[in-house]
């Protein structure tokens, strides 16, 4: 709905045949409408969903040049708050399932070709509210490195991205927790005087991807994409911070 939907929109405009995935399936046909691209309703939490999704891709492009996946699951609640289930739920977003994917895709990957999966800034320097989110992806770009190991027929690129709007990603937080967790990362120094749209974001994405895919002797193992905008201090600019930010969770 956010990332995902401006990468593959990009991919689309760049000549590229595509097979877009995701949960709801309204928003997947709406893009497709606007792409070409063939639709696989799928959840990478399911293995058989997966599963589905590579033999779709078998089915309509044969082999797979590139594979993007923009998942990112992560609720707002300290982790004092975080029950096993939840972690459990975050980890197969961000985690399990995104490995279960690469295993399912691995065998229709052309040589040389590249998954790239997107992990987050907090990695190493987590949030407040977050913490069981930061942990996932902390996990997810270690498995990449063993990935990189193990098969090194396939290309394997980790894009951590820093705060970037619109998306969806914090639609269902609490007002008044964000409002909360705001201002403590305003004391941390973690918020920034304006993120990176979502549209040059994922231009930017796909211009670092298409410039090196043709050449499969060339890795691009680490992306960071972060806004260039110096962060906040701990004073009264923050009341603007979060009225903007409280305003924005209810309206994207």
């Amino acid at each position: 709905a956010g990332i995902g939907r401006a990468v593959a929109s990009r991919l689309a405009a760049a000549g590229a045949r595509l097979v877009v995935a995701a949960r709801r399936r309204e928003a997947l046909e709406e893009l497709a409408e606007q792409t070409g691209a063939t639709v696989a309703v799928a959840d990478v939490c399911r293995s058989d969903d997966c599963q589905r999704l590579a033999e779709t891709a078998t089915d309509v492009l044969g082999q797979v040049d590139l594979a993007v996946s923009t998942v990112g699951y992560a609720p707002l609640q300290r982790l004092r708050d975080a029950d096993e289930g939840q972690w459990h739920e975050i980890l197969s977003a961000n985690l399990v399932g995104a490995n279960q994917l690469i295993r399912s895709l691995l065998p229709v990957m052309a040589a040389g070709g590249m998954i790239t999966l997107l992990s987050s800034e907090s990695v190493g320097n987590p949030r407040a509210g977050l913490g069981p989110y930061a942990a996932a992806k902390a996990g997810l770009e270690e498995s990449l490195r063993a990935w990189r190991r193990e098969e090194p027929q396939v290309r394997f690129c980790c894009a951590a991205v820093g705060a970037t709007l619109p998306t969806e990603f914090g639609n269902h937080y609490h007002p008044d927790l964000l409002e909360s967790m705001l201002v403590e990362w305003s004391r941390w120094g973690m918020i920034q005087q304006f993120s990176m749209d979502t549209e040059d974001l994922a231009a930017a994405l796909v211009g670092a991807l298409a410039g090196v895919l043709p050449y499969p002797a060339v890795g691009l193992e680490t992306l960071v994409l972060r806004s260039p905008a110096p962060v906040i201090t701990p004073t009264s600019d923050v009341a603007e911070i979060v009225t903007w930010a409280v305003t924005t969770s209810r309206t994207d």
